[in-house]
C-alpha cells in the first residue's frame, strides 16, 4: 500500500504541482520543476509572506540580486572555509551520505553540529553500515557545498552560485542605507534562488540542491535591541516553543520571554509575527507548529540567538525545520567591511554604529512541501488538498453541466467574468462528479455549475470544496458573492439559497 508521501508525490507529478527536472533525460536528485499548479501555489505563498513581513515596518523593502557572486564575497562571509557538511562514503558501492543525517536516522539521536571525529566514532562504536549495500563506511570528512562557476571567455574568473540569499542584502546595504536616508532599522528582503551541493538529497522535494528562499535581513542599532515599536500589541501573546535545555514544548507570553528568559524585545516581536503568519495566515494547526531553540553546539558560531521554526510533518516522521530566526550580531557587515575595505558603519542618533543583523529565513520549497503534507486529506469518496482559500492554486472552477442546450456558452460567459478577479478554470470533460473530484484533488475552493435551471431563472450552483455543500446564486451576482467569500465577509451557507 502506498504511503502518504508516495500518494502526495503521485498527485504532485500527475497534476502539475512539481516533478523532477529534465526527467526525459533521467532526473538528477535535488532538482525539481514547479508545474503550473505548484507555481501558482508558490506565488501565493510568497505574496502572503511579502504582505506579512514587509509591512512590519515602513523601512522594510525587497531587493533582487544576482545569484552568481565573486569568490571574495564568500571568503569574507566564511562560506569557503566553513560551509561544509560531514561526508561518509561506502567503501563497497561508493554511495555517499551526509554523516550527521545517517547517524541521526540510525541511532535516533540529534547529530547536527557534531565534529567529523565524533561522527566517525559513533559510526564505529555502533557498527553502522551502508544503507544501500551494507558495506563498510569511510571515516567522516568535511565536504564544501558551494557550486563553483568559471566566468569569462577562458574561465579566468572564479565565482560561486550563492548558497543563501542573505549575502545579497549585506552587499546592498551600503547603497540602500544611503538611499533610505541612513534610517535604522532597515529591512532588506530577498525571495530568490540559492544553491547547495547537497551530498545526498533523499527527502524528495524537501531537501534540494537548487531551492528558493524568502529572507528578511534587518539591520538595527544593537543598543536598541530591547526596543520594539509595537511591543504593547504583542506582550501578552503566547509563543509556542521548546528551549534547548527543555524536554517538552511550552507556551510563554512575550513579556515573560523578555523579562524571565532574557530574549530581547526586538527578537521576540519578530517571533510573535512569525507564529501569527503560520497559525493565522497559513492556518497551520497549533499542535503542528513550534519554535525550537538551537544549543550553542548546534547553531552557527556567529548566531547569538537561534530558534528554528518547525512543523510536524507526517510524511517526514516528525518536526522538521522550515524557517529560522537568527540574531547574527555584526558578523556579516563586519566580515564584508574587512574583506572589501569599505566602511559599512553608519551615523545614526549622533553616533557611529556598525549595525547588527536579525535574520528571518524561510525555505519556500520546504513550506510548500509542508502545506501539501498538512492539508492532504483522504475521504471515503475523494482525495483532496484542503488548502486555505488564500493559498489554493485555483480559486474557482466553472462547469457547464452538459455540452449542449447553450449551457457551454453561458458557462463561458460566467468564466470570462470571474476570471477578471480570480484564477479560474473551465472544465467540460467528464461527468460533473468527476470534474468536482478533479478540482477537489488540487484544492480548488469553489465550483460553479451552469445547468438547465440557469437558463430558466438565471441562477447557478456554487459548491464549496470542504463541506461539498451547494447554494444557488444569481449568475449576475456570482462574482460579488465570490469576492465576499474570499474576503471573509460572508458565510457560505447564507451567501445563497441552500440546496438540499
Amino acid at each position: 500500500m502506498a504511503t502518504k508521501s508516495e500518494k502526495i508525490l503521485t498527485i504532485a507529478e500527475r497534476r502539475g504541482f512539481f516533478y523532477p527536472s529534465a526527467e526525459i533525460y533521467g532526473a538528477t536528485a535535488g532538482f525539481w520543476t514547479y508545474g503550473h499548479l505548484g507555481t501558482l501555489l508558490k506565488h501565493k505563498w510568497e505574496n502572503l509572506w511579502r504582505d506579512t513581513f514587509l509591512k512590519l515596518n515602513p523601512n522594510y523593502f525587497e531587493i533582487d540580486d544576482c545569484v552568481i557572486m565573486p569568490e571574495k564575497v564568500f571568503e569574507s562571509s566564511g562560506h569557503l572555509e566553513h560551509f561544509n557538511d560531514p561526508l561518509t562514503s561506502c567503501k563497497k558501492c561508493n554511495s555517499r551520505f551526509a554523516a550527521d543525517k545517517l547517524v541521526s536516522n540510525a541511532l535516533g539521536i540529534e547529530a547536527d553540529g557534531l565534529s567529523p571525529e565524533a561522527l566517525t566514532k559513533l559510526i564505529r562504536e555502533n557498527k553502522l553500515i551502508c544503507p544501500e549495500c551494507q558495506g563498510e563506511l569511510s571515516d567522516v570528512k568535511q565536504f564544501n557545498m558551494m557550486f563553483q562557476v568559471k566566468v569569462g571567455a577562458l574561465g579566468e574568473i572564479t565565482m560561486y552560485l550563492r548558497p543563501e540569499s542573505a549575502q545579497s542584502p549585506y552587499l546592498a546595504f551600503k547603497r540602500e542605507i544611503e538611499a533610505l536616508r541612513r534610517k535604522l532599522p532597515l529591512g532588506l528582503a530577498v525571495i530568490g534562488k540559492a544553491f547547495r551541493n547537497e551530498i545526498s538529497p533523499r527527502q524528495g522535494f524537501f531537501r534540494l540542491r537548487e531551492f528558493t528562499q524568502a529572507e528578511l535581513q534587518i539591520f538595527f542599532d544593537p543598543d536598541k535591541i530591547n526596543e520594539a515599536d509595537k511591543w504593547k500589541e504583542i506582550e501578552k501573546f503566547k509563543v509556542k516553543l521548546k528551549f534547548a535545555d527543555a524536554d517538552k514544548e511550552q507556551e510563554v507570553a512575550c513579556k515573560e520571554l523578555n523579562s524571565k528568559y532574557g530574549l530581547p524585545k526586538f527578537y521576540v516581536f519578530h517571533m510573535a509575527s512569525i507564529q501569527k503568519f503560520y497559525l493565522e495566515k497559513l492556518q497551520i494547526p497549533k499542535e503542528l507548529f513550534r519554535f525550537r531553540e538551537l544549543s550553542e553546539k548546534e547553531r552557527a558560531f556567529y548566531n547569538k540567538i537561534h530558534f528554528d521554526i518547525e512543523l510536524n510533518l507526517e510524511t517526514l516522521g516528525g518536526f522538521k525545520e522550515v524557517a529560522g530566526l537568527h540574531y547574527r550580531g555584526d558578523h556579516d557587515l563586519g566580515g564584508h567591511q574587512k574583506g572589501s575595505g569599505e566602511k559599512l558603519d553608519v551615523v545614526t542618533d549622533t553616533k557611529r554604529v556598525l549595525p547588527h543583523v536579525l535574520e528571518l529565513s524561510f525555505g519556500v520549497d520546504r513550506n510548500i512541501c509542508a502545506l501539501m503534507d498538512i492539508f492532504y486529506k483522504e475521504e471515503k469518496e475523494r482525495t483532496l488538498f484542503s488548502f486555505p482559500q488564500c493559498l489554493s492554486p485555483l480559486d474557482v472552477a466553472v462547469y457547464p453541466l452538459v455540452n449542449r442546450d447553450n449551457l457551454p456558452e453561458k458557462a463561458q460567459e460566467i468564466f470570462d467574468e470571474v476570471s477578471k478577479e480570480f484564477r479560474a478554470f473551465y472544465d467540460t470533460s467528464g461527468s460533473i462528479g468527476r470534474r468536482y473530484r478533479r478540482q477537489d484533488e488540487i484544492g480548488t475552493k469553489y465550483g460553479i455549475t451552469v445547468d438547465n435551471e440557469t437558463l430558466k431563472d438565471g441562477t447557478v450552483t456554487v459548491r464549496e470544496r470542504d463541506s461539498m455543500e451547494q447554494i444557488r446564486v444569481s449568475s449576475d451576482e456570482v462574482l460579488s458573492v465570490l469576492k465576499k467569500l474570499f474576503r471573509g465577509e460572508a458565510d457560505f451557507k447564507k451567501a445563497g439559497k441552500p440546496l438540499k
